[in-house]
């Protein structure tokens, strides 16, 4: 609703300089910062955001770095650091940057940088291989009922985080003890697929969008979404909902500047991508993703942070993973 990663020292660069139309970019420059590796939640938002603000010409010149370590908070600690030289970097994050100040994985909150926007939600996705006995969650859940030790969960996060959470909730909204999940952690998404894929796991908990392409070219099956209703991305794949689970869960995703930038660039920013909102090219890059549009701007986030705070806070707490 949530990682506690292995840092790396490299950081990677990679630039684009390209502008596919004939007029003036409403933005010179947009460096995006990325606190994990490339394919993941993180680095497809930037990365496929940055691509859209290019091509129709909004911003000129889009850059990404990635930059691992501490669950994040190796990059928010680099934006806070160096804030004077980074007026035009956005540093892209999700609700675990509210779970990992919350368990103390780093001691910085969203209340040490600036807010900018919130612009996506994935839902998240219960997940199995293409040649898994498991069909359905309800024969996932008839086994946990059996014996809940049988059962592995690979995610690509610690214990505690947002990929353990999620699947815990959706055990309890089974009415099981969330806390016999034998949830198995993976440093990143990657080395959690390829467990799943190799069968160390028989499921993985992730979002949607990190998924949604492999289920359709058959290399997976996705059991359930944590939606409320089907997507119109995604119109085979069946709800917890619709099964009489009522856990519902969207991880949002969105952007965050240095401390101290001054409001006319924030303004500057959410003109952009409210601009972007409206492209072809952008209903392209949300759709192939399975996300859904989440606009907030900078205030509305700020009061919409606070509000995920208690709130999965509250949650953790019941769960067991804060006291």
């Amino acid at each position: 609703m949530l990682k506690k990663f292995k840092p790396t020292l490299a950081a990677t660069v990679v630039s684009t300089s390209l502008s596919f139309g004939a007029f003036a970019a409403d933005i010179d420059k947009i460096h995006f910062l990325i606190p994990g590796g490339a394919g993941g939640g993180w680095d497809m938002t930037a990365r496929g955001t940055g691509d859209v603000l290019v091509k129709e010409d909004i911003v000129e010149n889009v850059s990404f770095q990635n930059l691992s370590g501490g669950g994040g908070g190796k990059a928010i600690a680099h934006l806070i650091e160096t804030a004077e030289r980074q007026e035009d970097t956005l540093m892209v994050n999700s609700t675990p940057i509210v779970v990992r100040s919350l368990t103390g994985v780093f001691p910085q909150s969203f209340r040490d940088l600036t807010p900018v926007a919130a612009t996506i939600a994935d839902y998240g996705a219960i997940v199995t291989s293409a040649d898994s006995p498991y069909n359905s969650w309800e024969e996932v859940v008839a086994d946990f009922k059996d014996n809940p030790r049988k059962v592995k969960i690979a995610g690509g996060s610690a214990r505690g985080s947002m990929d353990h959470l999620v699947v815990a909730a959706a055990f309890k909204g089974e009415g099981y003890d969330a806390k016999q999940v034998r949830y198995i952690a993976y440093d990143a998404g990657g080395k959690a697929m390829a467990a799943l894929l190799s069968g160390e796991t028989q499921l993985l908990s992730t979002g949607l969008g990190e998924v949604l392409e492999m289920s359709k070219s058959g290399q997976v099956k996705i059991l359930a979404v944590t939606a409320p209703e089907r997507l119109e991305a995604a119109p085979d794949i069946p709800t917890l909902v619709e099964n009489g689970n009522d856990t519902i869960f969207a991880n949002w995703r969105g952007f965050f500047a240095a401390p101290g930038t001054p409001q006319e660039k924030i303004d500057e920013w959410n003109q952009a991508l409210t601009k972007m909102y409206g492209t072809d090219q952008w209903q392209v890059v949300r759709d192939r993703n399975g996300w859904i549009d989440n606009y907030k701007a900078d205030k509305d986030f700020y009061t919409f942070l606070e509000e995920q705070e208690t709130q999965m806070g509250n949650l953790m707490r019941e769960l067991g993973f804060l006291k």
